[in-house]
C-alpha cells in the first residue's frame, strides 16, 4: 500500500524514489514486524491467557515441561498478523508471487487456528481430526501449487535445480506440482513437530526465513542471478520484503517465547510458517537446499519417522522420545541447552547453504 502510493508522489517528491529499492523496502518490512510484534506481543498474551486455555502437557514426556501447564498458546496469530501487515505495507501487490505466499501463510495458518481452537477453548482434546488437517494442508498445498505451476512464465520457474552441480537441471512439466505440494505440506508438518521447546522452532524459521530472502532478491535480479548462476526467475525479488517481515515477525515472537516462554506459538503459527517457508523454497527453486538450510527442521520429522517404524516393526524404539529434542532432554540436557545447541546447528546449515552462491 505504501509502495504504490510512494510510487505515485514520487513524480512530486523525489526523495520517495527510495521506495523503489527492494533492499529498502526489505529493511523497513523487517523493522514493521519487529516493531509491532513487540508492541501488541503484551496485548495478545494478556488475551490468550484470559481464555484460560493454556497449553497441554504430555504427561509421558519431560517431567520439566510440567510446570509449563497453562502457559497462553495460539502465539502464532501475533507472527500471522503482523507479517500480513508488514507485507501489504512494504510489498508491490501486483507481484503474484507476494500474493500467492500470503495465501499459503494464511490458509495453513487458519488449519491450525481451528485446531487450537478445538483443543483450548472448545476443550476438545482432540482437536482437529488428523484426517482433516491433512485434507486441508493438501487441498490448500495443491491449491498452490497448481497456481504456480499454470502461471509459471519461464522454464526455470519449473525446473529442478540440483546444488553444487551447476548443470544439472531437470525440467519438471507437470511433476512440479507434486514437488511443490510435498515441500510445502511437509515443512508445514516438519516445523510444527519441532515446536516443542521455548523458541527451538522460530529461531531456525528466521535463519531460514533470511537465507531465503537472499536468494529470492538475487534470483529477481537478471544480473545477479546471471552472476551467480541461479535461476532466473522474474518478479521472485518481491519476495524478499515478505522473508523480511517474517524475520521480524519471528523475532519479536522470540522476545516473549524464549526460555522460559510466556507464550507458545501453537499449530496456528507453526504450520502456516513451515508452508510459507516451502512455497519460498518452491518458487526460487530451492527446494534441494531448504533440505540442508532447514536441516533442523528435517532431522525432527526422521526422528519421528525412524521412530515409528522402529516400534511397529520390531517393538522397540530408537530414541527415549521423539521429535528427537525430546531424546536429548530425557537424557538430561536442560532444556535452555538443547535449545541453543540446535540453534548453533541451524546456523552453521544455513551458512553452508548460502555458501552455494559461490561453489556453483
Amino acid at each position: 500500500m505504501l509502495y504504490e502510493l510512494a510510487m505515485w508522489l514520487e513524480p512530486r517528491f523525489g526523495v520517495l524514489n527510495v521506495f523503489q529499492y527492494i533492499t529498502f523496502r526489505t529493511i523497513v518490512a523487517t523493522l514493521t514486524a519487529l516493531g509491532l510484534a513487540l508492541l501488541l506481543g503484551p496485548w495478545l498474551i494478556g488475551r490468550l491467557a484470559a481464555l484460560r486455555g493454556g497449553q497441554p502437557i504430555r504427561s509421558d514426556g519431560p517431567q520439566s515441561h510440567l510446570s509449563k501447564a497453562g502457559t497462553p498458546t495460539m502465539g502464532g496469530t501475533l507472527i500471522l498478523s503482523t507479517v500480513g501487515i508488514a507485507t501489504l505495507l512494504w510489498a508491490d501487490l501486483s507481484n503474484r508471487y507476494v500474493w500467492v505466499v500470503l495465501f499459503v501463510l494464511f490458509a495453513f495458518g487458519l488449519i491450525g487456528w481451528i485446531d487450537d481452537y478445538r483443543k483450548l477453548v472448545k476443550r476438545d482434546p482432540n482437536g482437529l481430526p488428523a484426517r482433516w488437517k491433512y485434507l486441508l494442508q493438501s487441498v490448500f498445498g495443491l491449491v498452490a501449487a497448481v497456481w504456480l505451476y499454470r502461471t509459471a512464465d519461464v522454464a526455470a520457474a519449473t525446473t529442478l535445480y540440483v546444488p553444487f552441480l551447476k548443470d544439472v537441471a531437470i525440467p519438471l512439466g507437470a511433476w512440479f506440482i507434486v514437488v511443490a505440494y510435498f515441500w510445502i505440506v511437509g515443512f508445514s508438518n516438519a516445523v510444527n513437530l519441532t515446536d516443542g521447546l521455548d523458541g527451538l522452532a522460530i529461531m531456525p524459521a528466521v535463519l531460514v526465513a533470511v537465507a531465503l530472502g537472499v536468494f529470492a532478491y538475487a534470483s529477481g535480479h537478471a544480473v545477479f542471478s546471471a552472476y551467480l548462476q541461479l535461476p532466473s526467475i522474474p518478479g521472485a525479488g518481491e519476495l524478499a520484503i515478505f522473508c523480511g517481515a517474517l524475520a521480524g515477525a519471528g523475532l519479536g515472537f522470540l522476545w516473549f517465547n524464549t526460555y522460559p516462554a510466556q507464550v507458545f506459538m501453537g499449530d496456528v503459527g507453526a504450520l502456516a510458517i513451515g508452508a510459507a517457508i516451502g512455497a519460498l523454497a518452491v518458487i526460487t527453486r530451492q527446494e534441494l537446499l531448504l533440505v540442508v538450510m532447514g536441516g533442523i527442521f528435517v532431522i525432527e520429522t526422521l526422528s519421528v519417522m525412524v521412530q515409528v517404524a522402529s516400534y511397529k516393526l520390531t517393538g522397540k524404539r530408537v530414541f527415549r522420545m521423539a521429535p528427537i529434542h525430546h531424546h536429548f532432554e530425557l537424557k538430561g540436557w536442560p532444556e535452555p541447552r538443547v535449545i541453543v545447541r540446535f540453534w548453533i546447528i541451524s546456523v552453521v546449515l544455513v551458512l553452508a547453504s548460502l555458501a552455494t552462491i559461490k561453489v556453483r
